[in-house]
């Protein structure tokens, strides 16, 4: 399947996602959002697949949504864009595969919006991440003021979203925003090298290991306990509990069968 807004490849159980709109600053005009969404429902749909990394290239991650495609919406075409990204970044959430962000450069509006609903943010030096949205009369649409206050507080998304604040990577990192700091070149490989360390893990439990944290974050800690429990019960289901277990108790390396 060839795309003209990004590249996708797979290596090593991991697919490598890149948001490929250079000239436009990756912005997330309609036409990448489609194959964005295209390619995510691609690496789950893949036995093969074990982690997916979401890159934006070595300058930048996604400068936002695409201001030109929207600066003449009503609001019922603004509509559709907001549910679009929603769309998207609740798909990364839902699903199993463990979603990691590699984020060089500028990762503003919705490409902040896209990288926070990730497992994980791996971030270089250069890394900005922002939701400047308000500035142009509007506000963030995909999900940046929902999640930004769970990932970083209340105070830093007041701060974010209400005054257009930027964070740097070193302040993303203290905040809780960002899972590691690392020199921009190494970015990728730091971000590969952690889609092969979950890749060893059991991919059964580790996917509703996933869910039960999205779902207690979504809709509550009363209901995450309870969707826990049910999970945590299903896990017995699944040949990989008794092959971890087992080779605990024999004290041996476990060979899991990774069946999602």
């Amino acid at each position: 399947m060839e795309y003209e807004h990004l590249l996708y490849t797979v290596s090593d159980q991991t697919a490598i996602v890149t948001l490929n709109r250079p000239k436009a600053w990756n912005a997330l005009c309609g036409a990448l959002n489609t194959e964005l969404e295209s390619a995510i429902r691609r690496a789950d749909g893949d036995p093969a697949v074990r982690a997916i990394v979401l890159t934006g290239g070595p300058k930048v991650f996604a400068a936002g949504a695409d201001v030109k495609q929207m600066a003449d919406a009503t609001p019922m075409t603004a509509a559709r864009t907001a549910e679009q990204g929603q769309q998207i970044n609740e798909l990364i959430e839902s699903i199993g595969l463990p979603v990691i962000a590699a984020v060089n450069g500028m990762a503003l509006g919705g490409g902040c919006e896209l990288a926070m609903a990730c497992d994980f943010r791996v971030a270089g030096k250069s890394a900005v991440f922002g939701q400047p949205e308000v500035g142009l009369g509007i506000l963030p649409g995909a999900g940046g003021t929902q999640r930004l206050a769970l990932l970083a507080g209340p105070a830093v998304a007041r701060e974010m979203v209400l005054l257009g604040r930027q964070l740097r990577a070193d302040e993303a990192l203290t905040c809780g925003l960002v899972t590691k700091v690392v020199e921009n070149e190494a970015t990728l490989d730091t971000a590969l090298a952690l889609a092969a360390e979950l890749c060893k893990k059991p991919a059964y439990a580790l996917a509703q290991a996933k869910c039960a944290i999205v779902t207690g974050q979504n809709f509550g800690v009363g209901c995450g306990k309870l969707f826990e429990r049910q999970l945590f019960a299903l896990t017995f289901s699944n040949s990989d509990q008794v092959e971890g277990m087992h080779a605990f108790l024999e004290r041996r390396e476990p060979c899991f069968q990774n069946q999602r």
